[in-house]
């Protein structure tokens, strides 16, 4: 169990400074106001999850250090959007589309409204 955690903990910080890194490499080389450091962790991110899933899905139990490492500690440090993908495509697969399509609808108004209400008076 523990290594479950520790598996987590470092996978995590090293997404998490990889997205850093990331923001920072951009913001150095393309002048722009569209978020592209964050479209790029996103894609990313969405990608390296897919990848290890293939990958791993077959050769790996689901609970494996490695698995945990990437999956659920790189990704959800370099962004949680590759596990909100993966989730929506999941209920998808399992026949529950209105729930990926609620999820989806969810998901994105609220976490919109709920940073706009909060910094809307922001100067």
């Amino acid at each position: 169990m523990l290594f479950n955690w520790l598996a987590v903990f470092i996978g995590g910080g090293v997404g998490s400074v990889a997205r850093y890194a990331l923001s920072g490499i951009v913001a150095a080389n393309f002048k722009s106001n569209f978020p592209l450091a964050t479209l790029l962790a996103n894609f990313t991110s969405c990608l390296i999850l897919g990848i290890s899933i293939l990958l791993l899905n077959d050769r790996v139990a689901s609970q494996s250090y490695l698995r945990l490492l990437l999956i659920v500690g790189f990704c959800g440090g370099f962004s949680t959007f590759s596990t909100f993908s993966f989730e929506s495509v999941q209920l998808i697969k399992n026949g529950y589309s209105g729930l990926a399509l609620l999820n989806i609808g969810i998901s994105v108004i609220t976490c919109i409204a709920v940073v706009f209400m909060l910094l809307k008076n922001q100067s």
